[in-house]
This record gives C-alpha cells, structure tokens and sequence, in this order.
C-alpha cells in the first residue's frame, strides 16, 4: 500500500499491486486495474518510485529477478 494525496489535501491510501496506469495530465491520474481513476497532486515520478520502493519491501522484484535467474536468462 502507498499513502497519496487527493487532489483536496486528503490523504489516500492505494493499493499498489491494483495500479494498470499513470498519467500525468497535467494532474496525476492513477488507473487501477478496476477501471477506477484516482487524481493525486505528487508526480508521476514519485508514485513510480513509492510503487517500486514497496514492491522492494514486499519482495515482488526480487522474486522476479530471482526467477529469471534461475531459468538462466
């Protein structure tokens, strides 16, 4: 989960592993896989960063890139 702020001022929390897209237009919009769009004030840099960073935490890149060792690529 990544803590956001709503257009508002209001913090959102949004479940990373749920985001198909983002787009900065001139706000951010978050699209999740639900076809729910989420218009939030930080760039689009940072949610790319805070999604990575808590893919990182939750092991999901380095489970990815232990497979792909594995198999030899």
């Amino acid at each position: 989960m990544i803590r956001l702020t709503r257009l508002n001022g209001k913090g959102i929390t949004v479940n990373a592993l749920l985001v198909e897209s983002i787009e900065e237009t001139p706000d951010t919009m978050i699209t999740l896989v639900t076809s729910k769009k989420i218009t939030v004030l930080e760039p689009e840099k940072e949610v790319v960063r805070l999604i990575t960073e808590y893919m990182i935490s939750i092991g999901a890149v380095a489970g990815t890139i232990k497979s792909l060792d594995s198999e030899g690529l």
